[in-house]
């Protein structure tokens, strides 16, 4: 049964689980909490992959104190499995709790209960479910990779007040603030992948990388069916920052894939007859790689496809107190777009931010039924 104060402490696990962001990926964001007596004498969170869960970085925290008889607030299941770390149960059954307080079920199959299962049948009180919605959302990306295999795909784009992503000849730097660019900078920080449309990879040559690096190196990915990246590009040039993965057809001409396999690329082969089921071949396989979140900047016609199979799950839109003008200039979502404006998705939890004098909009469709907060 929860209590009064099981919210508040689990709201100090969910805080320290965030820390985690980037350095943990695949696997989840998870902070415990150990109260005795009404006062907290241990925290930990999960803080890099292949090392110590949270509840064990919590217990060594609390050195010699016996913790018999205490609370131990999670914001994960406890883990029953030997993986790269042994099993969290374990570590709590050996500190031998009264009382196990657990915001979410782990959706991992070899868990999924049953760690739950095991601190019960050791005749500890486990609570399910405080702070249920905030857990889930916090790890809205490791849920939507255990429930579709596929990885949180996050769509940025800069636009002038008027909807522009470039004037009608494409000129496109800068449209947002200083401020505005290292916030992207951050986000790229903690993301596995960043990807863009071969027409961009094409016309606007970016580099794709962190400045300065984050907490992890994300592969630049060119969706680029034809293997059309030219060998002369800053992607290829700066190979020796990041990866850079090609996704191409497997109709693609053969001396087109050796080149750039022979200029260090990595490709990845998309089966189908169309971008759509191309896409969806590489978020698979992206996902199959162990990636978490995938960051999206363009250009229009790959966002617009994104946008058309309900692939977005989040969107980071940041507008310019600029105009451009111009009725041939594109906007951020290409594709085949809505006949009526009523049936036009409503973003959901989004916040509003300011970077220098650019607006930051942060929201979430709703597509893959997760959310994140960030």
């Amino acid at each position: 049964m929860a209590i009064a104060d099981d919210a508040h402490y689990m709201g100090r696990a969910l805080e320290l689980a965030r820390q985690g962001l980037g350095h943990v990926e695949p696997n989840p964001m998870v902070g415990c909490v150990i109260v005795q007596n009404g006062t907290i004498v241990g925290e930990g969170y999960h803080q890099q992959f292949g090392q110590p869960h949270a509840e064990v970085n919590a217990i060594a925290n609390c050195g010699d104190a016996s913790l018999e008889g205490s609370t131990f607030y999670v914001t994960l299941e406890p883990c029953c499995h030997h993986g790269k770390t042994p099993p969290c149960t374990d570590a709590l059954l050996k500190a031998r709790p009264a009382r196990v307080v657990i915001a979410q079920q782990d959706p991992f199959p070899r868990v999924q209960g049953g760690g739950i299962k095991i601190l019960r049948d050791a005749g500890m009180e486990v609570v399910v479910g405080v702070c249920g919605d905030e857990a889930k959302q916090l790890n809205a990306a490791y849920r939507k990779r255990q429930k579709t295999g596929k990885p949180w795909v996050i769509a940025k784009w800069a636009m002038t007040l008027d909807g522009k992503l470039a004037t009608a000849n494409g000129s496109s730097k800068w449209i947002s603030s200083p401020e505005a660019r290292a916030e992207v900078h951050r986000i790229r920080g903690y993301c596995d992948g960043i990807m863009v449309g071969s027409t961009t990879a094409r016309l606007d040559d970016p580099l794709l990388t962190t400045r300065p690096p984050g907490s992890r190196t994300a592969a630049r990915i060119v969706f680029d069916s034809q293997a059309s990246l030219s060998e002369s590009s800053q992607l290829i040039a700066t190979l020796d920052q990041a990866p850079v993965i090609v996704a191409v057809s497997s109709t693609a001409r053969p001396e087109r894939l050796e080149r750039l396999r022979h200029a260090g690329c990595d490709l990845i082969i998309c089966e189908g007859t169309d971008h759509a089921a191309r896409a969806e071949s590489l978020l698979q396989q992206l996902g199959e790689r162990g990636m978490t979140n995938l960051l999206v900047e363009g250009g229009s016609q790959l966002l617009g496809l994104l946008w058309d199979q309900r692939q977005i799950d989040e969107v980071v839109a940041f507008v310019a107190t600029k105009i451009a003008g111009g009725s041939d200039a594109i906007s951020p979502i290409g594709g085949h777009g809505l006949t009526n404006m009523e049936d036009a998705l409503q973003l959901q939890s989004t916040t509003l931010r300011t970077f220098g004098d650019t607006i930051c909009l942060q929201g979430f469709t709703g597509f893959s039924d997760e959310q994140s907060l960030r």
